[in-house]
């Protein structure tokens, strides 16, 4: 038995046991969950499902990233929150929320911006890197790092009733980046806070993002890798549109990070 701190008992292998009867997880697949380390930048709409359910399913480190505090706005959607946090660092309340949900995962919190060299440390210790943040300076410099480090990186975005999906795998010649998909002169100021979000949208994407996680840890399946997945929720459609590399782009093509 494994005593939780509530004095509640646990079978050990009980926490997993749904997870490991899928054939393409299994007992080695789950060894190679707990061995594994996800580095998640935003603890927002996107980052709060996919932490959690990194958590929940057995991610054995999490590093988690968010330098701003909780606000009444927050709660809306941003679920790894709760009332009595507000004004708290998102990083810490997450930390305790992901602690509570899952003891056995190693969580650690980051209540500051990641620039540069220690941007880079923490990608490169990483076996994927989850993008949840909420503005392209931050998008552009985590993709440079994980180009940089060959690192793989699962981008989601959600604004109004739209949302989108993608993973990069750097470590293959044929994958795109994130600057494939948006050059300096595609960079737009829109935020949730000027045009506003449904709750579930986010939830959607951020789960789907743990989901692609999961995949890029195990190898397992086919990945969005060269694919863009568009969301639709007033419709409730999605849309896959093909994203090949760009041969001129300025970070994977022959004259950036990842060639130099």
């Amino acid at each position: 038995m494994i005593l939780t701190e509530d004095g509640i008992s646990i079978e050990p292998g009980a926490r997993y046991s749904r997870q490991v009867r899928l054939p393409q997880v299994g007992p080695a697949g789950q060894e190679t969950l707990l061995a594994s380390r996800a580095l998640i930048v935003g603890m927002g709409g996107l980052g709060s499902p996919a932490a959690m359910y990194l958590a929940a399913a057995g991610v054995g480190q999490l590093v988690i990233s968010d330098y701003d505090r909780v606000e009444p706005s927050n709660l809306q959607r941003q679920i790894a929150h709760r009332t009595e946090d507000v004004g708290e660092p998102k990083a810490l309340s997450a930390q305790a929320t992901l602690h509570a949900l899952n003891p056995d995962v190693k969580v650690t919190a980051l209540d500051w911006q990641l620039e540069e060299a220690e941007l880079e440390e923490q990608v490169r210790a990483s076996d994927v890197v989850l993008d949840c943040s909420d503005n392209f300076p931050t998008r552009f410099a985590l993709n440079e790092t994980c180009v940089r480090t060959a690192t793989a990186l699962v981008s989601g975005a959600a604004i109004r009733l739209e949302g989108q999906l993608s993973t990069f795998l750097p470590a293959r010649p044929e994958s795109p980046c994130y600057r494939c998909l948006y050059a300096d002169g595609d960079e737009m100021a829109e935020t949730c806070a000027q045009e506003g979000i449904l709750a579930p949208v986010v939830g959607v994407i951020g789960t789907l993002q743990a989901l692609e996680g999961i995949k890029v840890l195990l190898g397992m399946g086919d990945t969005l890798c060269g694919r863009l997945l568009l969301f639709d929720a007033m419709a409730l459609e999605w849309r896959t549109i093909r994203l090949r590399k760009n041969p001129n782009c300025p970070v994977c093509g022959p004259e950036g990070y990842g060639n130099g």
